[in-house]
């Protein structure tokens, strides 16, 4: 076969790996949007595109050998692919409208609704799956003339096509989104199978396409080893287990955005081309093939069960990876980690598939033995995959269970061996026996949780979706989700609480109310201070719930013990989109911005699915934490609600010197401010016995501003298809720790607040018509005294002369920095201050 068709074939199979894993990202992507961005829809759509693989292969291999221009079927394959990857939009569209209709059919059976999704996932995947398992059989089938090169010219099209789907997630997962939208995206993957396909009919329609197909071989039956199809099924059981908990293991040292998600995934691939690669060159040994094989196996062992101290010590105990780098410098350090810890590993792994195809150089069509061993690995991938979330991280840990993972590699050994006889293969079951006696009955001593100074841990679990623990520091206790990201906590009662009851304040009579997001239950509970009739709240990680209800009792005033209240261990977006029940009000709660799959809680499409489930008069309540958003992140997020909502107000969640929360209160019409409901919500909350005109005032120092002075308009929107959060804020996130970018704290804050009122003074805010002087000065009078609070704790001049002026515009009885949550059963925070 000349040179340049060679380069031309291998070619296209890199770029048909790379729109493969193009559309697996996007696809994965898609169906979270669908089905809720949980570990259950992740590996339901992993198991789906397994699935259709392992059929592609099983189907197009035994067909192979009938095929006369293989080259031709390809292409005319690759064009289905893409023809049939275009039917997602319809799909998917059809089920966000039916969604609701369907679930009310089958709400309440966990099967039936499993059942359902895996229809819809399947409809979307499968089609496209199967024709993408069938590219590799037919291209065996084409290129691979002599029975002695299956397993040379196998491996080396299995490292082109893996190749190209590490650089697939590479892109997807950094640049693509971003530049071209979901959709474009899509539609590029799309265009890709289209050349690949329109390009291989071209060839093969060709003269030289006749030259390179030869004569056809005359194949007898397919007749392999048994022990060797174990091996292609554990191999791949095996091999997806091991990257499950790999990415759960990075998920404990990183910041765990679209970017580190994408990162790790591409190393992994890139180890499993390299591996093929080794396998290309270890098909040139003169030694037996069961022997390499089974040192293959016996080192993946071995290093598979060296990974966690590897890693522990690479991250010098789970400490956050990174330091002070900024953006650039972080990515070549995750990826330092990644390569260092999975690379070698990843190889040795990614070499045993490609590898088996020495050992079944048995004579038969070479597409028949590709298209049956990617099916047979696959479907062993397919449980690996389910197994490694939901069965080994729940019931042994990532440790142990990676030691049994390498364990399998030695029991391999064992059933490759068999009754074999020879020095060698009897050395060989030895220490495969050993091995595995070992790694079964021992477990690395190793922790799984990073603990400061002062702090113990009280309980952990590595459940499906993350490791959640509950920490104790002092008196106070709180929960950690995966090594780093805090829910709240005791220790922060007050503030928690306010996230519920300064909304509340605002509306005359909500009675029923939906949570997205729980954490601690503290603020969820606190809604239970206006005796509602429904409660709703979903939490996307069920250890969360399950933890909060062990150790967080005392403080969520009987949240999981009230019959009115109901609990959904599920994605909040999911929740809403399932069901047509409306609420009075919708309380997001804080969320970290750059974690993936955040940003599906913060665009156009989610405001608009939370517009239709509320009741007339209701508020949509998204609270931000300006501690972790710069002011470019924070207009998007405001000027996307200004989309849905025609009124957009907003609230203070404290009164803080630096670290603040601010809540963009979203409303379909327009209503002013009654102060006579602040003071009467408050009283309802707390048995106050204040005067309620003072407790309007003190609720007044919460409002913040309105969206209508268009202070927000110029700003980006953030939608599903271009999700700027998504990918802007894990870069804020390394800019910030680098000194590169500021967070809305500090003086920024205080910009933002004061460019809110100066944008739409008190007296032009139609928020604010009902109110009288006195009440619209204690608008400005909150906004001056949090300025005062931060000029004093950076010790700046001029903060006496603040002070003075928060005075002047608030009475002496109103001047107490008071919320809600601050006033149930203590009366009330002394204020003692004057204001040096």
């Amino acid at each position: 076969m000349p040179l340049h068709h060679i380069l031309t074939l291998g070619l296209l199979f890199t770029v048909s790996g790379a729109a493969a894993l193009i559309y697996q990202v996007l696809w994965v992507r898609e169906l979270g949007l669908l089905f809720g961005s949980t570990a259950q829809a992740a590996s339901l759509t992993i198991a789906i595109f397994f699935t259709g693989i392992a059929l592609g292969g099983w189907f197009f291999g035994k067909r192979a050998e009938q095929i006369k221009q293989p080259l031709r079927a390809f292409g005319w394959v690759e064009i289905g692919v893409a023809l049939t990857a275009l039917g997602h939009f319809l799909v998917a569209d059809i089920y966000f409208a039916l969604y609701p209709t369907l679930y009310t059919a089958v709400g309440g059976q966990p099967l039936l609704e499993t059942l359902l999704k895996a229809v819809v996932a399947g409809t979307i995947l499968l089609p496209s799956a199967i024709l993408m398992g069938g590219t590799l059989p037919l291209m065996g089938q084409h290129v691979i003339r002599a029975r002695d090169d299956l397993g040379r010219l196998g491996s080396a099209l299995y490292a082109l096509n893996t190749a190209g789907g590490a650089a697939g997630a590479l892109a997807a997962g950094f640049v693509l989104p971003i530049w071209l939208g979901f959709s474009g995206a899509y539609l590029l993957a799309v265009g890709m199978d289209l050349t690949v396909g329109l390009t291989a009919v071209f060839i093969a329609r060709s003269g030289s396409s006749q030259a390179m197909h030869g004569a056809a071989l005359s194949p007898p039956a397919l007749r392999v080893n048994p022990a060797l199809w174990f091996v292609a099924i554990a191999s791949g059981f095996a091999t997806l287990a091991v990257e499950i908990i790999w990415t759960r293991l990075f998920a404990q040292v990183l910041q765990n955005s679209v970017y580190t998600y994408a990162l790790v995934l591409t190393v992994f691939l890139t180890a499993l081309s390299a591996g093929a690669v080794l396998a290309n060159r270890l098909n040139r040994l003169m030694l037996r093939p069961e022997i390499v094989l089974a040192g293959l196996l016996l080192t993946s062992c071995a290093l598979v069960a060296g990974t966690p101290y590897l890693f522990h010590h690479l991250t010098d105990g789970l400490a956050y990876l990174g330091g002070q780098a900024d953006f650039l410098e972080y990515v070549i350090e995750v990826a330092r980690v990644a390569v260092l810890t999975m690379l070698i590993p990843g190889t040795l792994l990614g070499a045993v598939l490609p590898y088996l195809l020495r050992l079944m150089q048995t004579g038969a069509a070479p597409g028949a033995i590709l298209g049956r061993l990617i099916a047979a690995n696959t479907t062993g991938a397919i449980f690996g995959a389910l197994a490694g979330g939901f069965v080994i991280l729940p019931l042994f840990g990532a440790w142990k269970g990676l030691w049994l993972l390498a364990a399998i590699y030695a029991l391999m050994v064992l059933v490759l061996m068999g009754t074999q006889a020879g020095w060698t293969i009897m050395g060989a079951r030895t220490v495969a026996l050993g091995a595995a006696l070992l790694l079964l009955t021992q477990t690395p001593n190793l922790s799984m949780i990073r603990l400061h100074a002062g702090e113990h841990l009280l309980a952990m679990r590595e459940g499906t979706t993350a490791h959640v623990a509950v920490v104790e520091r002092g008196q106070a206790r709180f929960i950690r989700v995966n090594n780093f990201y805090t829910l709240g906590g005791s220790g922060a009662l007050i503030p928690e609480r306010n996230q519920t009851m300064i909304p509340f304040l605002i509306h005359p009579d909500p009675r029923e109310i939906f949570f997205l997001g729980m954490g601690t239950g503290i603020s969820a509970g606190a809604g239970m201070f206006i005796n509602p009739d429904r409660i709703t709240v979903c939490e996307l990680v069920p250890e969360v719930i399950d933890l909060a209800r062990d150790y967080f009792r005392p403080y969520v005033n009987g949240l999981f013990d009230d019959p009115r209240v109901t609990i959904h261990a599920e994605d909040g977006r999911q929740c809403l989109a399932r069901s047509r029940d409306t609420y009075d009000m919708i309380i997001a709660d804080l969320f970290t911005p750059w974690r993936a799959g955040v940003g599906n809680v913060y665009t156009v499409e989610h405001y608009q699915l939370a517009a239709r489930r509320l009741k007339p008069g209701g508020a949509y309540v998204q609270w931000v934490p300006l501690y972790q958003v710069s002011r470019t992140e924070f207009d998007i997020l405001a000027n996307t609600m200004a989309q849905v909502f025609a009124e957009l107000t907003l609230w203070r969640g404290d009164l803080y010197p630096e670290r603040s929360i601010l809540a963009l209160v979203g409303r379909m019409e327009p209503t002013p401010l009654d102060p006579a409901v602040l003071a009467r919500q408050w009283q309802a909350m707390t048995d106050s016995t204040t005067d309620p005109e003072i407790l309007t005032l003190q609720a007044l120092k919460f409002y913040a501003g309105n969206a209508a002075s268009g202070l927000f308009a110029q700003a980006l929107i953030n939608t599903d298809d271009y999700p700027l959060i998504e990918y802007l804020a894990p870069r804020t996130h390394r800019a910030v720790i680098a000194g590169q970018e500021q967070w809305l704290t500090g003086a920024e804050r205080d910009t933002l607040y004061a460019e809110l009122l100066d944008a739409l003074h008190p007296e032009a805010d139609p928020h604010l018509a009902r109110l009288n002087g006195a009440e619209r000065d204690m608008v400005r009078a909150g906004q001056v005294y949090t300025q005062w609070r931060g000029l004093r704790t950076r010790k700046e001049r001029n903060a006496r002369q603040a002070w003075d002026h928060f005075k002047t515009l608030s009475p002496t009885q109103a001047q107490a920095p008071d919320s809600p949550a601050g006033q149930v059963g203590s009366g009330g925070m002394a204020f003692g201050d004057d204001g040096k």
